[in-house]
């Protein structure tokens, strides 16, 4: 639970998979807000001012957990975001880049047919998308790429999957499934579910490390997105005018 804070004013919460994504985001917030130190709340959490940073876990699952919980015994949330590094579907999204989401989906959750995949819209059972604020992302992905250091960046879907894709052909079916699917994580619809179900707003940021499709790990640049995830933690506060 997160104790000792002003439950008033509004506050963001940032749900990251690993240490090392939620201390990115953290140095970002630090160096926009100078004032301000990191204090650790309890364990895996970080608070930089009004946002509070959270290693929630791998996958849909602990991600909704962890978001849940903090919601739960925090102050009152403005925001929900997901955030870390991610795969980026060709051409939209390359090595490096940043895709703020449009809406988050959960690529994976439904069943097969003899037609093919049937999502849980298309099975009656609820919904595998929750829609992001498309003009708060376009206006986020533009911050990145006129900042006075400048980061490629775009808006559109950004997929949810328990398993990551691992060949040129689930790549080509997860594009076809999902027309402009920007990238895939394994967080994002976990963390806007728990968010919505609280009525408070998601949103998803990924900083692309790998292109999707075959795995090549000597191909992926996890420091370059780590390093394009702090940039973006430095503009939060600019883009969503909470300090």
């Amino acid at each position: 639970m997160i104790k000792k804070l002003d439950p008033t004013p509004h506050y963001v919460l940032v749900v990251t998979a690993v240490e090392a994504e939620r201390d990115a985001v953290v140095r970002g917030l630090l160096k926009a807000c100078p004032s301000e130190v990191c204090g650790e709340v309890e364990g895996p959490l970080r608070r930089v001012g009004r946002y509070i940073v959270l290693a929630g876990g791998v996958g849909p699952a602990a991600a909704a957990a962890s978001a849940a919980l903090a919601i739960a015994g925090g102050p009152s949330f403005r925001y929900v975001i997901s955030a870390g590094i991610g795969g980026g579907f060709s051409p939209i999204a390359p090595v490096g880049s940043v895709v703020i989401a449009t809406d988050i989906i959960a690529a994976d959750l439904g069943a097969e047919t003899a037609d093919g995949f049937a999502s849980v819209d298309q099975l009656g059972f609820g919904s595998w998308r929750v829609a992001a604020d498309r003009e708060l992302a376009e206006r986020f992905a533009e911050a990145l790429r006129t900042a006075n250091e400048p980061v490629a960046a775009a808006a559109g879907p950004v997929l949810t999957l328990s398993t990551v894709t691992g060949s040129a052909e689930s790549a080509a079916e997860l594009q076809a499934r999902v027309p402009g699917a920007a990238a895939e994580a394994m967080e994002g619809y976990g963390v806007a579910i728990a968010a919505a179900m609280q009525g408070i707003e998601a949103l998803e940021i990924r900083a692309i490390s790998n292109a999707v499709g075959p795995r090549d790990r000597e191909a992926w640049r996890i420091g370059d997105a780590l390093q394009a995830l702090e940039k973006t933690g430095f503009l939060l506060p600019e883009v969503l005018g909470i300090q």
